[in-house]
């Protein structure tokens, strides 16, 4: 596709998505949820011939040297496809919030009020490496009412023009029209460009990927953008608190997966239990092959840590989402110099506290300043599938709108509906 007429182009799948969605918005919830169960049956029995496509962006991304980290997650093993067709599955299960009535109340003047839950409209997604993405995109899209616009990156474009088909297969095979699920057919990297900058047609823009896509979408969009840039998450440990506890949470949510934007990147520790707890943790990242980027004060505690593990922080340090085994460990006096130090440092993702004192607790929840919040857990539990979501399109860090895993509802919003029997006002 040439560039003269890729403006053309994007602009018909934006006129096409906006036709869809009205469509979309007025589906019922059994026509949805059979385009759902349609869809992970296409998935099952495509299985190989995704596979085949698959391989031609896998070979292609060897070629052009990326490294292993990005051809594994490019990779749609039959465990991935499962996975995704079982996501399906699940969302077709869920009850459909598409036109539910919350908050009615009856007012003096005999009207009653509340808010309808309705779909935004159309939205553009924009992500990079994984193709699997492609299905959770579309599937939420469909359980919500939405029409969506797609755009994958280039290094998976024959995985997502397979995957993208079956969708279309199946929301045809339902009687929902094709055109819900749109995947933008072109590497050239203008389209995003283009896609960003038509409100007209697109009502939000989700990106998921790397900072650098993620910065240039916030900058150049004309619609919103649902975004988070990092993910500098935090371990607390309170004093006091179980240590037991301390060194399994602090354990998990470091080293049970590196790359994940839930993965803490900080470890806190509470003047009064570090000596019982660093080294105990210490012990374990070292075995791990964990890089610890210590204060002064952790680096004195951990001594006895092998010292090719230990590394001093440097400012820098408090800010950074490593995505690999390296964390940074400092001591803080309190709850107090924690609080401040997560909301001064952290992305604003997730953080939490290991702790026994209830009132510790409820200060850390109510105080710190991110999207999910959390005691006595694992920062790696922030995720809609684990929040009971279904599935999730990304994780914000926004404000406004959408906060933490946006799932079906964050692909809503919500109107006011009055409800009257002939009243006036006077």
């Amino acid at each position: 596709m040439n560039a003269l007429n890729l403006p053309e182009y994007i602009q018909t799948l934006g006129l096409q998505a906006k036709q869809a969605a009205a469509l979309m918005a007025s589906a019922s919830a059994a026509t949805k949820n059979e385009a759902l169960r349609a869809l992970a049956t296409l998935l099952r029995t495509n299985a190989q011939a995704l596979q085949a496509e698959n391989a031609k962006d896998l070979a292609r991304a060897v070629a052009n040297g990326l490294d292993a980290p990005m051809v594994d997650r490019l990779r749609l093993t039959p465990k991935v496809i499962e996975t995704v067709a079982q996501g399906c599955e699940q969302l077709a299960a869920m009850a459909d919030v598409i036109g539910e009535i919350i908050g009615m109340k009856q007012q003096p003047s005999g009207i009653r009020v509340g808010q309808m839950r309705v779909p935004i409209g159309v939205f553009g997604m924009i992500f990079e490496s994984r193709p699997n993405v492609t299905i959770e995109a579309a599937s939420l899209s469909i359980k919500s009412g939405n029409a969506c616009i797609l755009r994958g990156g280039s290094e998976a474009i024959d995985s997502n023009k397979a995957l993208a088909r079956l969708v279309q297969q199946a929301l045809v095979q339902s009687g929902l029209p094709a055109d819900a699920v749109q995947l933008v057919q072109t590497t050239d990297r203008e389209a995003v460009g283009q896609l960003i900058t038509m409100p007209q047609y697109v009502d939000v823009v989700i990106p998921r990927g790397g900072k650098g896509l993620i910065e240039r979408i916030s900058r150049e969009a004309k619609v919103p953008v649902i975004k988070h840039l990092d993910g500098n998450c935090h371990v607390y440990v309170d004093d006091p608190c179980d240590i037991d506890m301390a060194v399994r949470v602090a354990d998990n949510a470091k080293t049970q997966k590196y790359s994940p934007c839930n993965a803490s990147e900080g470890l806190l520790v509470a003047r009064g239990v570090a000596g019982a707890f660093l080294p105990r943790i210490g012990a374990v990242y070292a075995a791990k092959g964990v890089e610890m980027r210590c204060d002064e004060e952790a680096l004195s505690i951990l001594a006895s840590v092998a010292a090719a593990s230990l590394k001093p922080a440097t400012e820098q340090d408090w800010s950074e989402e490593y995505l690999a085994p390296i964390i940074s460990v400092k001591v803080v006096a309190d709850v107090d110099e924690a609080i401040a130090h997560i909301n001064r440092y952290s992305s604003h993702h997730t953080d939490a506290i290991i702790t026994t004192d209830h009132v510790h607790a409820q200060r850390f929840l109510r105080e710190v300043d991110s999207a999910s919040v959390m005691v006595n857990a694992s920062t790696r539990f922030a995720d809609g599938f684990e929040y009971g979501l279904g599935a999730e399109i990304g994780i914000s860090t926004d404000k406004f709108h959408a906060r933490g895993p946006v799932g079906i509802e964050g692909l809503t919003s919500l109107k006011y509906v009055v409800l009257g029997q002939g009243e006036v006002r006077t």
